[in-house]
């Protein structure tokens, strides 16, 4: 027998939230790598505001037996799109192969070539810019940090952070010289809070996905623990680290930073000038 489980918000926004939860749970369940709770459907809430999210209920248990299998299934995520790429690089070199013989249309589960995602989805509550981008400098300096950096400068003006941001702007693409960033799709908040598991697999759920470089995943699963070396090496036997991979982790760790600055107040300004200062050195 399946139970279900409702999430409801009565705020005006909740409907972009759920929205967004939503196509990116169907996203992670079309890959087939890793467990995530069945989307049932998005409604108005009762009370005429906001909206209530129905999905598949699991008896989750904290994450510890099946760590070291998380990584796996994080990192054949991770490899997906890229996979999907390279085998219609094969079928192109076959007439129609990418497309139907009977309507023409572009096949589905095609691979994905920009950096973005089709909806709005929310890091917490704030709304993130999806607007698909040919670049992932481009895309994550301004739709990840610029957006975070301007929410910050509206709410508290404050000068430091406006001094240091202009300098690492003109730094980030120095951190990915040599780095070949093909669009993975990410869950995008993968913290302890957010993965669990059921006695025969791991399972995560509250994702906030987007396409993006495999490595920002790593920006807050290291920042509040929960997850064994199991996981890491297990994850990095299919994809090893590349060169400059622990600063672009502090460049990953900001956007979490920023945006707990923008969600929970100042308790996160220090850290996140300090990332700042650290890598325009």
């Amino acid at each position: 027998m399946v139970e279900y489980l409702s999430k409801s918000n009565t705020n005006t926004e909740a409907r972009q939230m759920f929205d967004g939860e939503e196509a990116s749970l169907k996203a992670l369940t079309e890959t087939n790598t890793v467990r995530v709770p069945n989307p049932l459907r998005v409604c108005s809430h009762p009370d005429g505001s906001g909206a209530v999210f129905i999905m598949e209920h699991l008896d989750l248990k904290s994450l510890r037996s099946h760590s070291g299998k998380l990584g796996e299934q994080l990192a054949r995520l991770h490899l997906h799109n890229n996979s999907l790429k390279q085998k219609e690089e094969k079928e192109e070199s076959r007439v129609g192969g990418q497309f139907d013989d009977n309507t023409g249309t572009r096949k589905e589960n095609c691979a994905v070539s920009d950096f973005g995602f089709p909806v709005t989805t929310c890091c917490g509550y704030l709304p993130q810019d999806n607007s698909w981008s040919s670049s992932w400098v481009n895309f994550y300096t301004n739709q990840k940090l610029g957006q975070q950096m301007d929410m910050v400068e509206k709410k508290c003006g404050d000068r430091e952070a406006r001094e240091l941001w202009p300098q690492l702007q003109r730094q980030i693409p120095h951190l990915f010289e040599g780095v070949e960033v093909v669009p993975a799709l990410l869950h995008g908040d993968l913290w302890g809070g957010n993965v669990g598991e059921l006695e025969t697999e791991p399972v995560i759920f509250d994702p906030t996905c987007f396409y993006g470089h495999s490595e920002y995943e790593f920006g807050i699963t290291t920042m509040f623990g929960g997850f064994s070396s199991s996981f890491f090496s297990s994850y990095h036997k299919l994809i090893p680290k590349a060169a400059g991979f622990e600063e672009r982790q502090q460049l990953y760790q900001l956007f979490h930073y920023l945006n707990h600055w923008n969600h929970f107040g100042s308790g996160y300004r220090s850290s996140s000038l300090s990332i700042m200062r650290k890598l325009i050195k």
